[in-house]
């Protein structure tokens, strides 16, 4: 029997040992030593984002700004998520640009007023706080004609504005007047000198509806050093279409509301022996009533030939050149022949009936004389064509 040294045994499996040895000696790539100790791990540095940047204008503390300067907010490394501009309450307007990055304030800002501004974008919030500039001159509506408490108007009626200071900026503020109505209709304003500018339409109101004025002049740059200071909103009634034909011819006068006639006058015009005496024709506006009112002939004396002083029953202005509709006891000329100093009369209880249901900005159409209304007789804007009435808006050409 022969028996293998006991030493072979040992011998083989330390060859196996060294082989698996050498084998993971060659598997390293770090190059560590074969038979060394594990290898370390390997490690990735991550960058913290920054935060998104945002700048207001005006910036914090800003003081005296002009009021029609923009409030700017923009942002960079997020877009903005949210932004607010403030003061006593209320918000200023404003519009984000495409990629929400940009942010600009619409709305004029008010004279001598505090504003908070605050921008949120990501994890960054920006705050401003600014004060605006006392103005050196204060802009402010003074009236708005006609717009008495309750009133109702008539189909012609105009809206005549009046400011305080005188506006050489005209076209801005023109801009800032918004005339909104609920049976819309074309309309332009006219500027009649500095402090005053007047609205008409085109064609007559549509009756029997509202008509919204509303002057947002606040923070608006009306000259130099000259600002709004407070806006104006008025809301006008439109009653019924009452057009009053009169013709000096046939000594007849005929009411229609709403394209009805409802109600037939005889009456007596302007004696025609002067200017003065005669009635003027076109498109004439009720202005005003009063019962009575003291008529005296213009530019003469007592005691002049043709001089007159008298009170006279429920008369209705419709120029400023002494031309009402009022009451006359003298049928024996109404429906016959024009014996007045201009006016048109008729007898005292149609007289009063026209009185009593007048509106302002009634039409009254007076044909057959050789005296044409001015146009800015009284409220004769309607003898202007309205091609050449909207030259004189400071937005739609030049004023004539």
């Amino acid at each position: 029997m022969n028996v293998a040294p006991v030493w072979r045994k040992p011998a083989a499996s330390l060859a196996l040992l060294a082989a698996a040895a050498l084998t993971a000696s060659c598997s390293t790539t770090d190059g560590s030593a074969a038979g060394g100790g594990p290898s370390a791990p390997e490690t990735t540095a991550s960058a913290t984002p920054e935060a998104p940047v945002v700048k207001i204008t005006p910036a914090e503390g800003s003081a005296k700004v002009s009021p029609d300067k923009k409030v700017v907010v923009a942002a960079a490394g997020a877009p903005l998520d949210e932004v607010t501009v403030e003061a006593g309450g209320e918000q200023v307007e404003g519009r984000y640009n495409t990629d929400r990055t940009r942010w600009t304030s619409k709305t004029p800002l008010k004279p001598s007023t505090g504003y908070t501004v605050t921008a949120k974008a990501g994890a960054t919030t920006s705050t401003s706080a600014f004060t605006t500039a006392k103005p050196q001159r204060s802009l402010q509506i003074v009236d708005v004609t006609p717009n008495a408490k309750g009133e109702t108007l008539g189909v012609g009626a105009p809206i005549i504005v009046t400011f305080n200071q005188p506006v050489t900026s005209k076209a801005t503020i023109e801009r800032a007047l918004q005339v909104e109505a609920e049976k819309p209709v074309e309309g332009a304003w006219r500027w009649v000198d500095d402090t005053k500018v007047i609205y008409r339409t085109a064609k007559y109101w549509p009756a029997h509806q509202k008509v919204t004025f509303t002057a947002d002049i606040t923070g608006i740059k009306a000259g130099k050093g000259l600002y709004g200071t407070k806006d104006y909103t008025a809301t006008l009634k439109i009653g019924a279409k009452q057009v009053s034909k009169v013709n000096t011819r046939t000594h007849m006068m005929y009411v229609y509301r709403d394209g009805k006639r409802v109600q037939t006058m005889r009456i007596s015009a302007g004696m025609a022996t002067t200017r003065e005496y005669t009635t003027t024709s076109g498109v004439h506006l009720t202005m005003e009533r009063g019962n009575p009112v003291r008529m005296i002939s213009p530019g003469r004396k007592k005691g002049d030939p043709g001089y007159y002083d008298v009170m006279i029953n429920h008369a209705v202005r419709i120029s400023n050149s002494g031309e009402y509709v009022h009451a006359k006891n003298n049928v024996w000329a109404q429906g016959r022949q024009n014996v007045s100093h201009g006016c048109v009369n008729a007898r005292p209880d149609q007289a009063r009936w026209f009185y009593d249901n007048v509106q302002r900005g009634d039409v009254v159409d007076i044909t057959g004389t050789n005296r044409e209304l001015e146009w800015n007789n009284g409220w004769g804007y309607w003898q202007m064509p309205f091609s050449q009435w909207k030259k004189g808006s400071a937005l739609h050409g030049k004023k004539s």
